[in-house]
């Protein structure tokens, strides 16, 4: 397997990862507890700590994403160096889409570097909060990416119904689905 295909893979493991997390995060932000849905689960199911999960997939994102990130200049065919990852918009492949990734992990390194008890508690619940809600935007930002990048960077046409995209088309619906659950309870509580 080459290296870009290392990152593609890696790439698509991460935006697994970070739509779990995401609805994981939009779970703990509801009752969802109270809900009777969660109510008529497997008391083993119920006894889970999700926010045990939510906290540890996002540094596993994080580790992932960087991988992804940093590999794709040590493949020569990608024609990548690491001047492009930190300008993005001199990539020689899809430079937009590149901003978008960047500013996707960055997005993640934020939500949680300022998600440590030290930081969060100079921070104040509704800061911290408000800077949390910027992974609702980085989930846009990386299904953007994820679907617009062709994975072998010779900038083809998007493909669709090609199995890699299907899986950034399921993570997409999964966060829509989230985000309408998490508006209506928004909505239900005023």
């Amino acid at each position: 397997m080459d290296t870009i295909e290392i990152s593609g893979v890696l790439g698509l493991t991460a935006m697994v990862v970070l739509t779990l997390n995401i609805v994981m995060g939009i779970l703990l932000s509801t009752a969802y507890k109270k809900n009777a849905y969660w109510q008529k689960l497997p008391d083993k199911i119920k006894a889970l700590k999700i926010i045990d999960f939510h906290n540890n997939t996002a540094y596993v994102a994080l580790i992932i994403v960087f991988l992804h990130f940093i590999i794709i200049p040590l493949d020569p065919s990608s024609k990548f160096n690491f001047t492009h990852l930190l300008k993005p918009l001199t990539a020689p492949h899809q430079p937009i889409f590149v901003l978008l990734g960047v500013i996707s992990f960055i997005a993640i390194l934020i939500v949680v570097i300022t998600t440590q008890k030290v930081i969060k508690n100079k921070l104040g619940t509704t800061t911290w909060r408000n800077i949390h809600v910027i992974s609702y935007a980085t989930g846009l930002l990386f299904i953007v990416h994820g679907l617009v990048m062709d994975p072998l960077l010779k900038d083809r046409p998007i493909d669709f119904i090609d199995p890699e995209k299907l899986l950034v088309e399921a993570c997409a619906l999964l966060l829509i689905a989230a985000f309408i659950f998490r508006y209506r309870y928004k909505i239900s509580k005023k």
